[in-house]
Order: C-alpha cells, then sequence, then structure tokens
C-alpha cells in the first residue's frame, strides 16, 4: 500500500499547484457599490465530536456537534435549534453547491440575486456568520460570491439565532458551520461521472488513506470539475475543485493537520443586476425562464484559496489544547453589462446599459487558540472552553465604468446580447480598506444535577476598520461584551426542554446625514423549545419558539449630493419552527422541518416581505425490503408570497418545488442513480430581495454513475 499512497500524495501535489478554485467577489450594481462589512470574529468549535464521519454513515442525522458552544453536545444537549445536511442527504439529492445544500435547510432562504451572488436569510436577516470545522472565518461582504462546491465537505451544520458562543458578531438569523472530509484509517477510493441537463458534465474523485507504513501520517484528495451550458441564455458555467489534507500524528498526545482547498469557477455570460419586474406604469413584466441580461462578452472569474493549519494536543485530566491558523485569498477578475431602469410598454425603451470591468483581490489572516477540558466543582464534573480569536482581512478592488453608461436601449437590446463591447475608460472608482477582530471569550457547561444542565458564558470583541469604500469612509472603532446562557432539563430518558439567551453586535461604517459613522448594530435572540432523541439517537426532533431582535440597523435615508446617508432603524421577527431528521425506521431516512414566523419594524409594520413568512423543507429516501440495493427519494421545498417592497416593484406568490431521485447498488462497488429536479415544471423567481431577479431552472436532471473501492 505504500506505493500507491506515496503515488497519491505526489498526485495531490500536482494538483495542487495547478488546479484552482472559486467561489467570490462580484460586481455590485451602481446604486450598491458600497461594501457592508460584516465581518464576523474568529472563532472555533470542537470538531465532530468523536462521531464518525457522516459520508460513512447513511444517515440524516448526527450523534454530536460543536457549531453551537464549541463543546461536543448531542442535539438535545444544545439549548438552540439546530440543522445538519449530512453528506448522504447531500449525495441522495445531487447537492454539488452549497446553495443547494442551503436552500433544503429548515428555516433558511437562499437569495440568488444574480448567477454568481447570493444572499442567505434566517429568523428574518441575513445570514453573515460562516465557519470552516468550527473556526469562524472574516467575512469582508455581507453575501457570498461565486457557487461554493460541496464536494470537499463531510457535511454542513447551521445553529440558529444569535450564535453568541461561536460567532460574536453579525446578525442574529444562523451561524453556517461547513465540516470538511478528514482523512481516513483505512484506505478508500471513490470516482463518479454525472451528466445532466443543459449538456453538464461532473466528474468527482476522492482517495484516502495512510501515507506511511505505521500508520501516523494519512492523507486524503479531493477533486471535481464540471462545466456546461445553462437554461439562461448566453450563460456557460464551469469549475475546478482541489482540496487536499494530512493528518501527522506527532506523538500519542498530538495530532498536526494541514490542508489547502482551491475552487476556480469561469462564468461565461454571468449576469450583473437581472431583469427588471415592473413597467413604468408598475405593470409586472414578464419573460421566458431562459431571459438574460448579460451581454455576448460578458464573464466573471473567481479563484478562491483556503490553507489552514491545526494543532491538537492532549494535556492529560481531559483537557485538550488547540490552535488554528489560517491564511485565505479570493480574486475576481469579470466584464459585466447591468441593465437599469422600466421598460416603457409605448416607446419600447426606458432600459439603460451600464458596461464595466471589476477587479479585486481579499485576503484573511486568522488565528484561534483554545483549551476545552472538564473541571470539579461542589462534588460534580463540568466543562470549560476559553480562548482567544485574531483576524485581519483586507480588500482592494477596481471598477472600471464603460463607454456608453446611460445609452437607451429599446426593444430586445437589453435582453439579446447584442450590446458592443466598449472601451472602458469613462471612469474608474475603487475601494482599498482593512477590517481587524480581537475577541477574547470562554463558556462553561454546569452539572447542576443528573438531568439539569447550564450552558453559560461570554466573549469580548474589539473591531477596527480602516480605508475607504466607493469614496466613502470605511473607518470604525467599536468593541462590545455578548452573552450566553442556555439551560437545558431533561423531563425523561428521550425528551428535553430548553431555553436560551444569546447577544450579538454588528459593527457598521455607514454614517448618517452629519457624517458620523452610525454605532454598531445590537441583536439578541431568546428561544424555548422541547428536544428529543429516539430509536437509539438515529431520530432528533425539536419545537421551539423564538424571538429575534436587531437594532439601530443601517437603513439608506437619502442623499446629500451624490453620497448616500443611513439611519438605524428596528427590527424582529418572532415564530415557530418544528424539525424531524433522522430514521424513522430501517432503511428509511428523513428530513422534515416547517417555520412560521413574523417580522415587524419600529411601528409594528411588516418588514424585509423578501422573506417568506412560511417555509417548509422535506426530504426523505427509503430502500424497498424486497430490494435493499435499490433506494427511492423525493425532497420537496415550500414557501408563502413574497415582495420586494411593494407588489408592483417584485412579487412572487408561493410556489413548491418537488425533485426525484432513485438509485441502485449493482454490487459493492458500483451505484447507479438518477434526478430529476423540479418535476412539476414550475416557474418562479430566483429572489425578491431586490428589484430586479433571474427565474430558477425549470425542470431538469441527471444520471450518475459512482464506483467505490
Amino acid at each position: 500500500m505504500r506505493p500507491l499512497c506515496t503515488a497519491l500524495l505526489m498526485a495531490s501535489a500536482g494538483l495542487a499547484a495547478t488546479s484552482a478554485v472559486a467561489e467570490t467577489l462580484a460586481v455590485a450594481p451602481p446604486a450598491r457599490t458600497e461594501v457592508p462589512v460584516e465581518l464576523p470574529a474568529v472563532t472555533v468549535s470542537a470538531d465532530s465530536g468523536g462521531q464518525a464521519p457522516t459520508e460513512m454513515l447513511d444517515t440524516y442525522t448526527i450523534k454530536k456537534s460543536g457549531s453551537a458552544s464549541r463543546l461536543s453536545l448531542s442535539p438535545r444537549e444544545t439549548p438552540q435549534a439546530m440543522s445538519v445536511a449530512t453528506h448522504a442527504r447531500m449525495a441522495d439529492f445531487k447537492q454539488d453547491s452549497i446553495n443547494d445544500v442551503l436552500a433544503g435547510i429548515n428555516g433558511v432562504t437562499v437569495e440568488k440575486v444574480e448567477t454568481n451572488r447570493t444572499y442567505y436569510t434566517a429568523r428574518g436577516f441575513d445570514i453573515t456568520n460562516f465557519q470552516f470545522d468550527g473556526v469562524g472565518v472574516p467575512m469582508t461582504y455581507g453575501l457570498q460570491y461565486g457557487d461554493i462546491d460541496s464536494a470537499m465537505f463531510d457535511r454542513v451544520e447551521v445553529v440558529r439565532g444569535a450564535n453568541g458562543l461561536t460567532s460574536s458578531t453579525g446578525n442574529p438569523s444562523a451561524t453556517v458551520n461547513f465540516i470538511r472530509k478528514r482523512p481516513t484509517e483505512d484506505f478508500q477510493a471513490s470516482a463518479g461521472v454525472t451528466l445532466g441537463s443543459w449538456d453538464t458534465k461532473r466528474l468527482d474523485v476522492d482517495v484516502s488513506g495512510p501515507l506511511n507504513e505505521a500508520g501516523t501520517v494519512s492523507g486524503r484528495m479531493v477533486a471535481a470539475h464540471e462545466d456546461g451550458h445553462s437554461y439562461l441564455d448566453r450563460y456557460q458555467p464551469s469549475k475546478n475543485v482541489f482540496y487536499g489534507v494530512v493528518d501527522a500524528r506527532l506523538s500519542d498526545v498530538s495530532l498536526l493537520t494541514l490542508g489547502f482547498s482551491q475552487q476556480k469557477t469561469h462564468g461565461k455570460g454571468a449576469m450583473w443586476g437581472a431583469l427588471p419586474l415592473s413597467y413604468g406604469d408598475g405593470a409586472a413584466t414578464h419573460y421566458d425562464v431562459g431571459a438574460s441580461t448579460s451581454a455576448d462578452w460578458s464573464y466573471l472569474d473567481t479563484t478562491e484559496q483556503r490553507a489552514f493549519a491545526e494543532f491538537s494536543r492532549q494535556l492529560g485530566g481531559g483537557w485538550q489544547w488547540k490552535s488554528t491558523l489560517g491564511y485565505n485569498r479570493f480574486t475576481s477578475d469579470s466584464a459585466l453589462f447591468y441593465v437599469y431602469g422600466k421598460p416603457d410598454k409605448t416607446t419600447g425603451g426606458g432600459l439603460y446599459a451600464y458596461p464595466s470591468l471589476y477587479d479585486s483581490v481579499n485576503s484573511e489572516a486568522f488565528f484561534d487558540s483554545n483549551l476545552t477540558g472538564r473541571y470539579r466543582l461542589g462534588g460534580r464534573e463540568h466543562e470549560l472552553n476559553a480562548g482567544v480569536a485574531l483576524s485581519r482581512s483586507s480588500l482592494d478592488d477596481v471598477s472600471h465604468y464603460g463607454q456608453g453608461i446611460g445609452t437607451e436601449l429599446f426593444g430586445s437590446q437589453a435582453f439579446d446580447g447584442s450590446f458592443a463591447r466598449p472601451a472602458f475608460d469613462a471612469r474608474v472608482d475603487g475601494s482599498s480598506y482593512t477590517d481587524k477582530r480581537k475577541t477574547v471569550y470562554a463558556a462553561s457547561r454546569l452539572n447542576l444535577s443528573d438531568g439539569v444542565k447550564l450552558l453559560v458564558g461570554a466573549n469580548y470583541t474589539q473591531a477596527e476598520s480602516t480605508g475607504y469604500s466607493y469614496g466613502a469612509s470605511h473607518r470604525l472603532d467599536q468593541s462590545a461584551a455578548s452573552p450566553y446562557a442556555g439551560l437545558v432539563v431533561d423531563i425523561s430518558d428521550n425528551l428535553s426542554v430548553y431555553a436560551s439567551h444569546a447577544g450579538i453586535f454588528n459593527p457598521q461604517t455607514k454614517t448618517d446625514a452629519s457624517g458620523a459613522t452610525l454605532a454598531a448594530a445590537r441583536g439578541k435572540s431568546d428561544e424555548l423549545g422541547v428536544k428529543g432523541e429516539f430509536f437509539q439517537r438515529k431520530l432528533n426532533a425539536s419545537l421551539s419558539v423564538f424571538r429575534v431582535e436587531q437594532n439601530n440597523i443601517a437603513e439608506q435615508a437619502g442623499y446629500v449630493g451624490a453620497q448616500a446617508y443611513y439611519r438605524g432603524i428596528d427590527a424582529k421577527s418572532q415564530g415557530v419552527e418544528f424539525e424531524l431528521a433522522g430514521e424513522l425506521a430501517r432503511n428509511w431516512q428523513a428530513s422534515f422541518g416547517i417555520v412560521s414566523q413574523r417580522i415587524n419594524g419600529d411601528g409594528g409594520e411588516a418588514v424585509r416581505l423578501y422573506v417568506p413568512r412560511t417555509q417548509l423543507r422535506a426530504s426523505t429516501t427509503y430502500r424497498l425490503p424486497q430490494l435493499e440495493r435499490l433506494k427511492l427519494g423525493a425532497s420537496l421545498n415550500y414557501q408563502s408570497s413574497t415582495r420586494y417592497k411593494d407588489a408592483a416593484m417584485a412579487s412572487q406568490g408561493g410556489y413548491a418545488v418537488l425533485n426525484l431521485m432513485a438509485s441502485y447498488d449493482v454490487d459493492k462497488h458500483l451505484t447507479l442513480s438518477a434526478n430529476l429536479n423540479n418535476v412539476t415544471n414550475r416557474k418562479y423567481l430566483s429572489s425578491v430581495y431586490w428589484e430586479q431577479a433571474y427565474y430558477a431552472a425549470p425542470a431538469n436532471g441527471s444520471v450518475s454513475v459512482k464506483w467505490k473501492y
């Protein structure tokens, strides 16, 4: 085995040097050139808590998680609502992108405002806190650029509400934790080929195992390639993914992990902005499902690189020290065509051109070091986690505006891609700023009695920014302490009730009419619920009520000359959530969640109308008792009606999307599968987060062949 592993390691090194990667930063429409700073603090949580990777298990739930507290707790022991997309669920429904994964998570809305730019919301507010293996990553923007591939992830965990123990800044919406695949003790390998609609082709490779005879060093390599056309006119996306990780056991008590990933995305025909949704007289527009405002020359290329090093050491007495050092680099290069205005039914005009080149470089460095262990007090054993986190993120971007800005477009000019590529020398603008975060944190789980546990903690974060963004200052110096408390009481062998409170703050760089920087937005969430675990902890269930508040959120209030100014507003949401995930019976896996919520502003009026008030997420698979090699499944996503600000600007009625799957294990090495998405061919807008949007994909499908050793 050693020669094979050595060859694989050398192949991994070669791929690391030649593969590339992507996600990243795109262009904002002209009215939104100010880039928000919503940068979560760097934090760390426990890993899978000793649980086997879900990729090795045909399950829709987990037994342990550290996403909410950095302590390894079961879902029932966690005093907050949480959801997980396991490897099995992602594989069953061919969720090859994080957008697809999160679209199936209870309470999460995926707002695909453009082909390469996405917002996520939960409990009425934008999700801005993201972690990799429990370590919070700096986030320069309040949205996600690119289409992150899911090939390198074992699972994705989402903790809803203000996650005060692992995310000290941001919104009281949710924290998304991406759990990366790790090396395995035994050799394993898999490869898959997928053919899909619009000539889409995908190749996946995953190889893992020991790299030396002693088994003290092990490695893993994941690679994927995908390309094809699209249902959208002129859009041809492609991506290349590479991920490599090595575990080196330095001693019986010390482990060093080194990892690197790249994703490179090419978006020929990418959209900047989207379709205008209303005419000048307020009537709604209608287009073919594949309509696009991109030009023939439009493109958006992004590259994402992530490198990390982890060192953990068992100190004895149940204590562990763990430190993580990471560096991320994101670059983008694009030539894009934005269309603004409202179509005029009489003249056929009313829309105007806005071409631009955009380039950016965003680098992030972060460090976290913490201690986790057990201590005795009052005759009982308790748990403690404490540490420090530092991060630094810098952004440099530039926009080269093209000749012909403001040219009126008539007839089909806005949608046929025919606008000629101009010289991009009309004007230049951009950003250059640096964000820094310093955080100290501590949390303890107090064992008050055999059936009563109290989780308490706090963190203190200092946020600093310097620089400018498109003519506006990007300076701030704000700090705050955020508390957390959660109580879990067992009421039977299977059921617990819980209550929790978490605070969070969000530094802001927006200025008011006098030019003064707005104070940080303050958020909090309160939650009550009951949780259960059944069938030997193979099934988890929860029912919760929540109330979330965010105060002093920056909202545009007007202009002083050409410069926008802002005011702080308050908003709150409250609602009920139910979730069931895991094994309902032998060979029957399921995940079901429903959310009903209200979101109101200062005066009690309904706000953030683009967030659906009711959502349902369901997915299930079943292996036939008479033929267990055959697996059949379905998923259903439903959401109620939404609108931008009023129905005349943009609105979307309630809709449901049904997906089907089937797979057949030819033998223990070979699996054939087929997936059908949006089988009812429902036509709906991908988002009404803005007053422009495009249509989601119509009915489509794929067939796959997977080989594993």
